[in-house]
């Protein structure tokens, strides 16, 4: 099995890696900056280096050969860090003294890095966004956008449904 890993593109190792952490082959290929035909086709010849059928085959043996562990449950690699408790008060009171201009670079209007927070809502979006190019949501989340969704198609045919009926009462009468 090592002689056929060792066969395998740094490329097609990437893939192998990503397939490893639930991505799919349109993640894989925004995460590389790559196509997803170029996913595919490297994740194909790797499947026929190893010898296997299934690509969550290859990444298996893949993960197993980089990392001798197995997961229980699968993490999100993109976990946010933390501030370190002993940080210098130095850093803290100067985030402090220019918290007031957060969102703005003095009078010229340019945004920095530090956007205010939305205020309209907390409720992440079902579809991928820059800032949130992956899908992290739980069950209950996507449970809750799918009712969102059905009720406001439900309410939207109801409203189509009586613009026509008024139209007809219109032309009718």
């Amino acid at each position: 099995m090592a002689a056929r890993l060792a066969k395998l593109t740094q490329g097609q190792l990437d893939c192998l890696l990503l397939v490893d952490q639930h991505l799919s082959s349109k993640e894989i290929a925004a995460e590389l900056n790559i196509s997803p035909h170029t996913v595919d086709q490297r994740i194909r010849i790797a499947l026929q280096t190893l010898g296997v059928e299934r690509r969550t085959q290859a990444a298996r043996m893949v993960a197993g050969h980089h990392a001798p562990y197995q997961r229980l449950i699968h993490q999100s690699p993109h976990i946010e860090a933390r501030p370190d408790a002993r940080q210098s008060n130095g850093a803290v009171s100067n985030q402090i003294r220019h918290a007031d201009r957060a969102g703005t670079a003095g009078d010229v209007g340019l945004k920095t890095e530090q956007r205010p927070e939305s205020s309209w809502s907390s409720l992440p979006l079902p579809f991928a966004t820059r800032s949130h190019p992956r899908n992290e949501m739980s069950v209950g989340l996507r449970l809750l956008w799918i009712f969102l969704i059905a009720t406001g198609a439900a309410f939207s045919a109801g409203m189509y449904l009586a613009g026509l009926e008024s139209l007809a009462r219109l032309l009718r009468g």
